[in-house]
């Protein structure tokens, strides 16, 4: 204790130096303590998209394309699914449900989804959580829409607004479906998901805010108007991708196996889960190198802290001496040395803390809007803790480098001015 003590009074005549290395080790414990915060938060916000469906049918191309597209709104499919053959499999035997999903439209940046009702009963989010609205209601009418949390909040949109969907993606789209404006009919509870950031409508809205284009661009002197389009067959000729629920899992791998060697057009049928497997062994070499640069982040850090100790022996050998000369035995010197280093890591530590939660406060909403993450402002994981335990460790350790080159030093040469 009495070192301790001393070792506090010394940093604190020498608070200057002691507070840019506090600083220094601060940011790079909040940089690694943000690092592994993404990381985790993605890896949850991706596990807890989609639960409860056993199956995800699209075009053939690739299990992570399809799990991305039709799942996160990343991508776009390569081809669609015939609507006849979606019909054929959707009554399969041992098959609950069905949950169809057309894309390929946005709204002011935000992907538009076409599906049915079916959605809002059977879709489920983290612990098998269903969607819940915040306001409104699901679609009754073609030109009815529903919104997710952040498309609104974002948007500034409330039931019954008008809204126009864009052909094409993009914040302005290719081109406007300005003749046949949907209304909000409802509004989504927050789900941490990709539902947050996606314009719902009808599989027969969608039909109609194409039933006069043909091959992405509206017909030269051919214009239906709203009122006429709600009279027409907006049965779907086609749609992107669905979600598949069977009313035993056992038949999952029997039901993949038939789908992905369905004859009529050629379908892939994954697993969520697996696919997810996927996509983090894909990524886990890009986690990799930044856990390794966010450990040297830390040792850069560290080693300023010794390189700056190491710079102010020479100007405290003569307090080292007077230390010894009244008592100090060589080992009260170098546990002075380590105890310094010990409060310096320490005090890091607590500056780290504070940045981090300070910039995680300030930087949620728009990684939430920007990405879709949700950063949650939760206290440290164990594997959080573990790690700042460990920068304590080698805090103090090194120390025990500058602890050593004081302990070597006699009393006559701190006595001794040099020139």
């Amino acid at each position: 204790m009495p070192i301790l003590a001393l070792a506090l009074r010394s940093l604190a005549n020498r608070r200057a130096t002691a507070g840019l290395v506090v600083f220094a080790i601060g940011l790079s414990v909040a940089l690694v303590l943000g690092v592994e915060r993404v990381r985790t938060e993605a890896r949850a916000s991706f596990a807890n998209t989609v639960s409860g469906t056993d199956l995800i049918v699209g075009a053939r191309s690739g299990a992570l394309p399809l799990l991305l597209y039709s799942v996160f709104r990343i991508g776009n499919a390569t081809n669609n699914i015939s609507w006849k053959s979606y019909r054929a499999i959707a009554r399969a035997p041992g098959i609950a449900w069905t949950i169809p999903f057309s894309l390929g439209d946005s709204h002011r940046g935000f992907r538009v989804l076409g599906t049915d009702s079916g959605y809002f009963e059977h879709y489920r989010y983290g612990r098998k959580t269903r969607l819940s609205f915040a306001a409104g209601a699901p679609f009754d009418d073609v030109f009815d829409a529903v919104l997710g949390a952040e498309v609104a909040e974002a948007l500034g949109y409330r039931p019954d607004d008008p809204i126009v969907v864009s052909h094409g993606l993009g914040a302005a789209g290719i081109s406007d479906h300005a003749d046949k404006p949907f209304r909000v009919a409802g509004i989504l509870a927050r789900t941490g998901t990709p539902v947050d950031r996606t314009v719902h409508v009808s599989l027969a809205g969608i039909e109609a805010i194409h039933v006069d284009w043909r091959h992405g661009a509206p017909l030269p002197g051919l214009a239906v108007d709203a009122d006429s389009v709600r009279e027409m067959d907006l049965t779907p000729k086609a749609i992107t991708a669905f979600l598949v629920g069977l009313e035993s899992r056992l038949a999952v791998f029997r039901l993949q196996r038939r789908i992905n060697e369905y004859r009529s057009e050629p379908l892939l049928a994954i697993l969520p889960g697996v696919a997810l497997q996927e996509l983090w062994d894909l990524m886990g070499t890009a986690e990799a190198a930044l856990s390794a640069i966010s450990v040297f982040v830390v040792a850069t850090g560290l080693l300023c802290m010794v390189a700056t100790m190491l710079a102010s022996l020479g100007e405290r050998r003569r307090e080292m001496a007077i230390l010894r000369s009244v008592g100090a035995r060589p080992g009260h010197v170098f546990g002075l040395l380590v105890a310094e280093a010990t409060a310096l890591t320490i005090a890091g530590i607590a500056v780290g803390l504070g940045v981090f939660y300070a910039a995680l406060a300030l930087s949620r909403p728009v990684v939430s809007s920007a990405y879709g993450l949700y950063l949650a402002a939760a206290p440290p994981s164990e594997r959080e803790l573990l790690f700042l335990a460990l920068v304590v460790v080698a805090g103090a350790l090194s120390g025990t480098v500058p602890a050593w080159r004081a302990y070597a030093q006699s009393v006559a040469d701190g006595m001794t001015a040099r020139t």
